[in-house]
């Protein structure tokens, strides 16, 4: 099985794009929007329970994209496939890229794989997400703008034997903070329990997307990661998707926004 040959006629596409013909200088992006696996690799012994569970996708994240690029009048790519066949948000050196293990969950069809096996699931669903993340900041661009790259992301109140996690949305960045320390400031004078870099921080093997198409080329960007038990209801997403709404204007406003900036570090 080679190259695109992994998506059969029947499987959706590899992203879905909304919005696309918009305006606007925000890119809204979900990495983990979808817990698909492609027909040819079955249920990768993983059962439907588990699947739809956070170690399949982002729990709410596509829906809050979904609502927050409408409600911004911006563009969105939306990845098409579970992180389980591969992890969009995961650059190639990643042990867990692919995972043979998820949360203490055990993934069979990811177990000893080939390199070709490998460069179709590349192929068929990372290279065409990051392709088309990167032609819509090249349209952008091109226009004269200076795009800003919103990423979308939940993350579970506890991981397996892992400790609480008290907050209700993570704000994360590298080493760029021109719209994470606004928003930061923003949510918690709200009163909003923010973890800053919480529950994740960068790394050189936890990040592609932000890192990729935004810091490495000077663009101003924003990670978040809403606690999954936050947005399981229509209600509650749309909550989080109006308050964010509420908050990117005003950032993507500011002067330091405007313009491309190579963060020191």
């Amino acid at each position: 099985m080679a190259g695109t040959a992994l998506l059969g006629p029947g499987d959706p596409p590899p992203f879905d794009a909304l919005n696309m013909r918009s305006a606007s200088r925000a890119l809204v992006v979900c990495d983990h929007a979808s817990c698909r696996i492609p027909a040819a690799l079955g249920n990768l012994g993983v059962s439907e329970a588990e699947r739809i569970e956070h170690i399949g996708w982002d729990i709410g994240a596509a829906a809050v994209a979904r609502r927050l690029a409408a409600l911004l009048d911006a563009p969105a790519i939306l990845a098409g496939y579970s992180r389980l066949v591969i992890d969009c948000n995961r650059p190639e050196a990643a042990p867990d890229r692919i995972p043979a293990e998820s949360d203490s969950v055990p993934v069979p069809g990811n177990a000893n794989l080939d390199e070709a096996a490998v460069e179709a699931r590349i192929a068929a669903i990372f290279t065409p997400y990051h392709d088309a993340i990167h032609d819509a900041l090249e349209r952008m661009c091109a226009r004269g703008d200076v795009p800003v790259l919103i990423a979308v992301h939940s993350f579970t109140p506890q991981l397996a034997g892992g400790e609480p996690r008290p907050w209700e949305i993570g704000v994360c960045w590298d080493k760029d903070q021109r719209m994470s320390a606004p928003l930061i400031e923003r949510l918690r004078a709200e009163g909003i329990n923010v973890g800053a870099n919480a529950p994740y921080d960068f790394g050189i093997l936890t990040d592609y997307t932000v890192p990729v198409h935004a810091e490495s080329r000077g663009l101003p960007s924003l990670l978040v990661e809403i606690r999954n038990d936050e947005i399981r209801t229509p209600a509650e997403i749309e909550t989080w998707a109006q308050r964010l709404a509420r908050h990117i204007p005003a950032l993507l406003a500011l002067p330091e926004t405007q313009r491309i900036e190579h963060a020191a570090g």
